[in-house]
This record gives C-alpha cells, structure tokens and sequence, in this order.
C-alpha cells in the first residue's frame, strides 16, 4: 500500500499546477456489500479510482504529455489492491463512470474540461495525502 500511495502521489503531484477553485463534492458512492468495509479507505479509492478514469479520458483529450499514464497508473492501483474479484471490479467501474462521464459531455478539449482536469488533479492530491498520512507506513 504504501509503495503504491507513493507512486499515485508521484503521478498526481507532478500532472498538473493546482486549481484556482474547489474541486466539485464526490458523488455518493452505492451502498458496499460487507466484504468492501473491511479496508477504512475503500470510498477513497473508489474516488480516486473515478477520477483517475476521468483524467485518463481528459488527458486524452486535451493531448495531454503522459498519454496512457492515467490507465497504467490505475492498473497500479487494481495490482495493489484488488487482484480479483468484487472490490476489483467496483474499482473498475468507478474508473469507467469517471471516464464516461466525461466522454459524453466532452468531444473536444474546451477551457472547460482544462479547468476540470485541475480540479480532480487537485481532488486527487488530497485523496492521497489522505491515504499516505493515514494509512501508509
């Protein structure tokens, strides 16, 4: 766990300059089975996992340098922590709500999906100080 906050920490600090403006509230996650509350972190790495999807579409959408970096950075995160099975597959689909949720609302790169990339950048940077501060070694 902790190699791998380190390395999401590398990833997310070096992407982009921080955001002028808040990032938006995370959505509600759905109700977890029992098995999900065994990790305390697990509804931050459901959000982390979404907008790691939403910054994997974003970037490549906007030509951003570290083209495909987002997706190996989340295949990081499911080596880590979810070889298999539900929890896998709940971050999965957390990474593919946040790529498209963007996907359908954005066909260009506009000023506004620039403004939005710095938001999760800086929502993701929290996430993870979080994670490291609380959980790592």
């Amino acid at each position: 766990m902790t190699r791998l906050l380190a390395t999401l920490a590398i990833a997310v600090l070096a992407s982009a300059p921080l955001a002028a403006q808040p990032a938006r509230a995370p959505a509600p996650e759905a109700a977890m089975p029992p098995a999900a509350l065994q990790a305390p972190y697990e509804p931050q790495l459901l959000r982390l996992s979404e907008i790691i999807g939403a910054l994997h579409y974003l970037r490549t959408l906007c030509q951003g340098p570290e083209e495909g970096a987002w997706r190996r950075e989340m295949q990081a995160l499911l080596d880590a922590e979810a070889a298999g099975g539900e929890r896998r597959e709940r971050l999965v689909q957390a990474f593919n709500r946040g790529y498209g949720g963007f996907e359908q609302t954005h066909r260009t790169c506009t000023p506004a999906a620039r403004v939005a990339t710095r938001r999760y950048v800086t929502e993701a940077r929290r996430i993870v100080a979080d994670l490291t501060s609380r959980y790592g070694n």
